[in-house]
């Protein structure tokens, strides 16, 4: 009875004073969510009206649709008639990865990649819908491309635009790793032709890949994947964090380590039933910051995540 009052005791005052109630080893289990909730590369905005929308990895981008983010539910595709202009980069396939959502200017927008899986010939494209709705969704054309012969990949974009207005897309896999260009915000394309290196990794075939940048307090927090996704059980995915007082880096992990040279501090990863946790996307909501991934279970299914996220006496995430 004593041991059970000092565990429980260890746990209150470590939520007190800001520490991560959980180690590596028990890991919490993602939230509970109902309906819909197969998803591939995930990313939420919430709606100005209320509500949220949700788009995974698919053909014509699947859309699904929220009023509580618990309950989902199938709301169609970006782009049910197809995507003729992504052809060349995804060998005819329908299928669009990892889109990212946001909401500026009174639009949803969305940049999602084209590519084929372990190719460099990707490109990175953005759309817009004043509704966010399936088919109301217009091309504005390639962001940026990659090609068979370059040392970084155009896929898994994200946006992060910051206090001061400026906007940035944080995107890549593997090769030489994250990278970030400046956009012009009025037009959501190139601002310039400068291309900065944020992170890269060494092992594992070089398996960084999944960014997403968000600002705290005094720091942007780079969010990315390690190891290897799409393998439904056998993924090895986790998701890591480091961070930075500039946008563009240096970027360093917990222990000082910097993300260009491998350094990632790990806050979510296998354990029990979940496996491969990642491609991370976090936001601000009424009630906490939210992390949203997914994960795939025992039978290889992939599956939406979200669980909220605190911030340690040190400024650092953990994931409850």
């Amino acid at each position: 009875m004593k041991s059970r009052f000092r565990t429980l005791l260890l746990v209150v005052t470590m939520l007190a004073i800001g520490a991560p109630p959980a180690a590596a080893a028990t890991y919490p289990n993602p939230g509970v969510v109902t309906g819909s909730t197969g998803a591939h590369d995930p990313s939420i905005v919430k709606r100005p009206g209320g509500g949220y929308l949700l788009a995974t990895t698919g053909d014509g981008i699947t859309l699904k649709t929220s009023p509580d983010r618990t309950a989902f539910a199938d709301a169609g595709k970006a782009f049910p008639n197809g995507t003729s202009w992504a052809n060349a980069y995804t060998g005819g396939s329908a299928s669009l990865w990892a889109p990212d959502l946001s909401y500026h200017g009174g639009k949803y927008l969305m940049y999602y990649a084209a590519s084929t899986f372990g190719s460099s010939k990707s490109a990175i494209f953005l759309a817009a819908s004043t509704t966010g709705a399936a088919g109301t969704w217009t091309d504005y054309g390639k962001v940026i491309e990659s090609t068979a012969s370059s040392n970084w990949n155009a896929i898994d974009p994200n946006l992060t635009v910051t206090a001061s207005g400026e906007w940035w897309l944080t995107f890549g896999s593997f090769w030489s790793g994250i990278k970030m260009v400046k956009l012009n915000p009025s037009t959501g394309k190139r601002a310039d032709g400068t291309m900065y290196n944020v992170a890269e990794r060494f092992v594992n075939s070089k398996s960084v890949e999944a960014p997403f940048v968000f600002q705290h307090g005094g720091y942007y927090y780079l969010f990315m994947s390690f190891d290897f996704c799409c393998r439904g059980a056998s993924s090895t995915y986790r998701i890591m964090v480091a961070r930075s007082a500039s946008i563009t880096g240096p970027y360093k992990d917990r222990a000082g380590t910097l993300a260009t040279a491998g350094g990632g501090t790990e806050i979510l990863a296998t354990h029990g039933g979940v496996y491969g946790p990642g491609h991370p996307a976090v936001f601000t909501d009424s009630d906490a910051d939210v992390l949203v991934y997914h994960y795939y279970t025992s039978s290889g299914a992939a599956k939406l995540g979200i669980n909220l996220l605190g911030w340690d006496a040190a400024g650092w995430p953990y994931v409850y």
